[in-house]
């Protein structure tokens, strides 16, 4: 169980063994559980507005809130607000967030609670370099300030920001005041990809392609192909733990050529040609005669008058399908007129030029 002490209003947090020692889950570390232990006032909590809703918290869960972290002077100088930031914070818990402190004091709330918590230094001596990552999110590169990876460099230079750079040279406690506005439990939304499993990972791919489909089916072609691209990335990522051509790599290529195809036909709907012709070249590294690669392919030339590369592509095709004779014909036999009715039109400019 947690102990609480109420004492003059403050609730003095200390922290549950049990919430610290799950294999290779700990929300938080064995020093940061053994501090607050042994001492609980390096934690301490100020209730301000009571919450609506207790909360029990698993591995996994995501938490948003809105924070404000003020030093502990006179005048509770602010240092950094969420509101102002435009955004909330999102954790998820159980992937080691850099802060850790944050993951307990949370754990430790109702939805809706404000609170204010005073930290110990020796828990915040992170707080600048996560501070710096919030502040410029979503800025271009060259809006980013400088950050030095190299200790003596990092005293004597900083991080780019005045304020952040005294609390590294001068570490000091802070205050929270977290507002908890939502908590969502680990069943009830659908994962990032950096939050899965590899196995996770792969469980996943049937679902997207099954939703590419059902949106393809309803002509939202630009939706099915980023359900499409974002299978096909996953398995990219777990080809790269693979070495290519191996059994598992092999495995793993046979389940993206359908992802590349789908997307493939997708970028043709679009008109997206070169699009086309980049992912159909890519399943067609692995499988040379593989026909609807080579029939998109040809489409696609088609669409940017490679007559060559069309033909070679579509003859192909009747070659390997001699079903497809019919469809390939017809399409040749437009691509013909179309080429000619582009050669006329462009005879025309070129008299109206010399007139």
């Amino acid at each position: 169980m947690w102990c609480v002490k109420i004492l003059e209003q403050m609730i003095l947090l200390r922290i549950d063994l049990d919430m610290y020692m799950l294999y290779r889950g700990d929300f938080i570390s064995r020093y940061l559980y053994h501090i607050t232990m042994e001492n609980s006032e390096y934690i301490v909590k100020t209730v301000i507005h009571a919450g609506t809703k207790h909360v029990t918290f698993v591995p996994g869960t995501k938490v948003v809130f809105h924070f404000k972290t003020t030093k502990c002077d006179t005048n509770k100088t602010v240092i950094d607000d969420s509101r102002i930031m435009g955004s909330a914070m999102e954790l998820v818990l159980g992937k080691k967030f850099k802060l850790e402190v944050w993951e307990v004091i949370v754990q430790k709330m109702a939805l809706n609670e404000v609170a204010c918590f005073r930290i110990d230094k020796s828990l915040v001596t992170a707080y600048p370099f996560v501070s710096k990552t919030l502040r410029e999110v979503g800025k271009p590169q060259s809006e980013k300030r400088s950050h030095h990876c190299c200790g003596v460099t990092l005293q004597n230079e900083g991080i780019g920001y005045e304020d952040l750079n005294e609390l590294i040279k001068y570490p000091q406690d802070l205050e929270f005041t977290i507002e908890l506005i939502k908590v969502v439990l680990p069943n009830e939304y659908e994962k990032e990809t950096w939050q899965m499993t590899e196995e996770e990972k792969l469980k996943s791919i049937p679902d997207l392609k099954e939703k590419g489909n059902i949106l393809f089916k309803k002509k939202d072609y630009d939706g099915a192909s980023n359900i499409y691209a974002k299978a096909i990335g996953i398995l990219e990522q777990l080809m790269l733990a693979e070495k290519p051509n191996d059994e598992e790599w092999v495995t793993l290529n046979k389940l993206k050529i359908p992802l590349l195809l789908n997307f493939a036909q997708c970028k043709l709907m679009k008109k997206e040609y070169y699009s086309v012709i980049e992912h159909c070249t890519t399943v067609l590294k692995t499988e040379p005669d593989n026909v609807k690669a080579l029939y998109r392919r040809g489409k696609a030339y088609i669409g940017t008058w490679d007559e060559d590369k069309a033909i070679k592509d579509l003859k192909k095709v009747t070659e390997l399908d001699p079903s497809l004779q019919n469809v390939v014909d017809k399409e040749l036999q437009a691509f013909s007129a179309a080429i000619k009715e582009k050669n006329k039109i462009q005879q025309k400019k070129l008299v109206q030029m010399f007139k």
